[in-house]
C-alpha cells in the first residue's frame, strides 16, 4: 500500500493538488493523510499574548483545523469514494517542513503532494516559499501541483538528468508504476555541448534502462548551453505533461533551489513537477 501525504492550507490550490493526487494514484492501495501545520496562524496573532491564553488560543485554532480537516475528508469522500483509499488528516503545530518531516520519517511515506501557490496568488511566483522549502529538505518524493493546471493524466514524462550520480530504485519505482498505470512515455533528456558520456554516466543510464524496463522509455541529447531555456522548450515543443528532477548534490536543481531561485532562474513550471530526493542533508 502506498503512503501518501497531501499538504493543504484549504485554499483552492491546496484542493486541486488533492483532486489531482486522487486521481493520479486512484489505481494504487493508498493510505492517503491531508495534513496541516498550523504554528505559522498562531504565531502571527499572539505577538502581545500573555503564555496561559497562548495555550487557549493554540488548542482553538488546532479545533477549527480540524473541522475544516474534516469537511475536507467529506469532499474527497463525495469525489472520490474509492475502496482503494483509506484517508486520514492531521493537525499538527510546527513549521510546515518540520511537520512534513517527521510525519514522512515517522511513517515511511512514499510521496508528498502540495500545491504550488498556496494563499498567494501572485502570477509572478512559480513556486511559494513553503513549497520550496519541502523540496529542498523532506527527505521524500515531492509532488507539485499548479493551481491551474487541471489535466489529471499523464502521458509525456520529461526527466531531465546529467546521469553523474546513482539513483533510489524506491524512487524511480514511484514513477515506473505511474507510467505503466497511464502508458506514458518517460523521455531522458541529457542537455550538454559533450557527446560522450563518461564510464559512470554509462552506468547511471544503464541502470536506469533495467528501472524503466517495463516502460515506455526513450533517451535524449540535446546539444546546448542553457538547461533552462532547453528544458522549457521541450515540455512546449512535447506536449510534456510532467516534470521530474533529482535533488541531489551538484544537481542542476540544486543550484535552482539553492545559488538562486526558480522563477529568477526562468524555469517555467506550469505543468505537475515531481521532485525524486537523492542524498540526504546534514
Amino acid at each position: 500500500m502506498k503512503k501518501i501525504l497531501i499538504s493543504t492550507d484549504f485554499s483552492e490550490t491546496a484542493t486541486n493538488a488533492i483532486k489531482y493526487a486522487l486521481e493520479l494514484f486512484k489505481y494504487d492501495k493508498s493510505d492517503i493523510t491531508i495534513i496541516h501545520a498550523f504554528a505559522d496562524e498562531v504565531y502571527e496573532n499572539t505577538t502581545e499574548m500573555s503564555r496561559d491564553y497562548f495555550e487557549e488560543y493554540k488548542d482553538e485554532i488546532q479545533g477549527n483545523v480540524n473541522n475544516k480537516l474534516q469537511k475536507v475528508i467529506l469532499e474527497i469522500l463525495e469525489i472520490s469514494p474509492n475502496p482503494r483509499h483509506v484517508y486520514n488528516s492531521q493537525s499538527k503545530f510546527g513549521s510546515i517542513v518540520d511537520v512534513i518531516n517527521d510525519y514522512v520519517d515517522s511513517e515511511n511515506v512514499d510521496a508528498v503532494v502540495m500545491g504550488t501557490k498556496g494563499k498567494t496568488d501572485n502570477p509572478k511566483i512559480t513556486f511559494g516559499s513553503n513549497t520550496v522549502k519541502v523540496i529542498k529538505y523532506v527527505q521524500c518524493p515531492v509532488l507539485v501541483v499548479p493551481a491551474t493546471y487541471h489535466d489529471m493524466h499523464p502521458k509525456h514524462i520529461l526527466f531531465p538528468t546529467d546521469y553523474m550520480l546513482p539513483f533510489k530504485r524506491r524512487e524511480l519505482k514511484l514513477l515506473s508504476s505511474l507510467a505503466m498505470r497511464y502508458v506514458s512515455t518517460i523521455q531522458m533528456v541529457y542537455v550538454s555541448k559533450t557527446k560522450h558520456l563518461s564510464h559512470r554516466q554509462l552506468d547511471n543510464q544503464m541502470f536506469l534502462d533495467s528501472a524503466f524496463d517495463n516502460n515506455k522509455f526513450k533517451f535524449l541529447q540535446i546539444e546546448a548551453d542553457n538547461i533552462t531555456e532547453t528544458i522549457n522548450n521541450t515540455i512546449q515543443d512535447q506536449n510534456i505533461d510532467l516534470l521530474v528532477m533529482v535533488n541531489q548534490r551538484h544537481s542542476y536543481l540544486e543550484d535552482l533551489l539553492y545559488n538562486s531561485t526558480i522563477d529568477k532562474i526562468g524555469l517555467e513550471i506550469k505543468i505537475p513537477f515531481l521532485v525524486l530526493q537523492n542524498l540526504r542533508r546534514e
